[in-house]
């Protein structure tokens, strides 16, 4: 028997707060990416992974969030929590491939191929494996053709987030490529759930297993949206972060200015120096002499 699915329990404010996740994941990684391009390399790898880790934390999160508005009607949906964890481990590591690839080599077209490819695939990895930690009286299947047409657009989607890492400049274009990225992670979870269909067993009754969704969401939130603030909070007083300094070579263009405006010119030098000299007497010489 075909279960009843319903994607959107809660109307619109599981996918608005899921888009909101998702760029907000997606603007301190582009801008953690974008940072670590401009330092030398001791400090790059740790701006990568902390960009790496802010992209993975956002779309996980967003994952969760748009599930807690999936429902079944009449069935209960429970979670098992290290599948789910699991989930956010690839999430992190898989975009962290990807990230570190194109930090390395930079936005050349091989690159931007096998890190988009794997952190499309990260990322759709961890939309099925988290969808495979779901416990109900029922089989969850997949409509094929969605299933390949949401990791297409997961690998575009990482693509284009990578590219625009390495090559957008300042905060405002981050914030634009980022809300750009939060749209195309979450068209594609709910392309792939436009696909799902649930088979339901002949018994409903009982425990499927696992925990409910209510008493793992304070656990399974709090944990990436400390360190989602953390990763805000590292970015926004870095000083090179700060609106008006959005890039190092501003910065450097900015003091390499100011120091030639500072820079005493010889004709004022001179002036000065004949203003100072102005009225002393030279040894041996009286007014008379003047």
């Amino acid at each position: 028997m075909q279960g009843t699915v319903d994607g959107f329990s809660y109307g619109l404010v599981t996918p608005v707060v899921a888009y909101l996740m998702a760029c907000l994941g997606g603007a301190l990684g582009l801008r953690c990416t974008t940072r670590s391009l401009l330092v030398a390399n001791t400090w790059r790898a740790g701006w990568l992974a902390l960009g790496s880790a802010a992209i993975g934390s956002g779309i996980w999160t967003m994952h969760f969030i748009a599930m807690m508005g999936f429902s079944v009607e009449g069935v209960p949906i429970h979670y098992d929590m290290a599948t789910t964890f699991a989930s956010l481990g690839v999430a992190i590591v898989m975009v962290g491939l990807g990230v570190f690839i194109v930090g390395y080599r930079g936005a050349t077209g091989p690159a931007l191929f096998t890190g988009g490819t794997i952190t499309g695939l990260g990322v759709a990895t961890m939309h099925y494996l988290g969808m495979a930690g779901m416990r109900l009286h029922g089989a969850i299947q997949y409509n094929i053709v969605t299933v390949v047409a949401s990791v297409v657009i997961a690998m575009v989607a990482a693509t284009l987030a990578l590219w625009a890492a390495v090559q957008v400049r300042g905060i405002l274009w981050s914030l634009g490529a980022s809300l750009v990225m939060g749209l195309a992670v979450s068209g594609m979870h709910y392309m792939a759930m436009t696909g799902v269909s649930v088979h339901l067993q002949s018994s409903t009754t009982g425990n499927p297993g696992g925990d409910t969704a209510a008493g793992i969401i304070a656990p399974m939130m709090i944990g990436p949206l400390c360190f989602l603030l953390l990763a805000g909070v590292v970015v926004m007083f870095d000083p090179l972060m700060v609106m008006g300094r959005p890039d190092w070579r501003d910065a450097q263009e900015a003091a390499e200015h100011r120091k030639d405006a500072a820079a005493p010119r010889p004709p004022q030098r001179n002036q000065s120096r004949a203003r100072r000299s102005f009225g002393r007497q030279e040894p041996g010489r009286t007014p008379q002499d003047w």
